[in-house]
């Protein structure tokens, strides 16, 4: 569990870098070479396809951080958490809930639900 755990913190982390370089060296230590990620804003697959998903997302929520408000919850090869984006101590201006899949100790799908988005 505390791999899951890790792994999921480094999924976290992956959408709060800004840095371009550091960002994709990060999806490629979280993320298999082609995994897909798919939510109802859109579906990629790939480490490019994410990169560009992340980056969009990062421009239409500049300046917000991606946290976790609790630990995983994971059984065999999948886990599920919810997320938080907004600003550190304030109420989050959106919420999602994520079930990943996982291959060979590398997120290899995520399947991402909203359940609270600004606007």
């Amino acid at each position: 569990m505390n791999d899951v755990r890790g792994l999921v913190e480094q999924y976290i982390a992956v959408w709060n870098e800004t840095d371009g370089d550091k960002r994709r060296a990060l999806i490629a230590d979280v993320f298999a070479g082609d995994a897909g990620y798919t939510d109802p804003l859109g579906a990629v697959a790939g480490h490019d396809g994410i990169d560009q998903f992340v980056g969009g997302a990062q421009q239409q929520f500049a300046g917000l951080t991606f946290s976790l408000p609790a630990a995983p919850d994971a059984h065999h090869d999948l886990a599920r958490f919810q997320w938080h984006l907004g600003t550190p101590g304030a109420e989050p201006v959106a919420i999602g809930f994520d079930v990943v899949e996982l291959r060979d100790g590398k997120i290899a799908a995520v399947h991402g639900f909203l359940d609270k988005m600004p606007g």
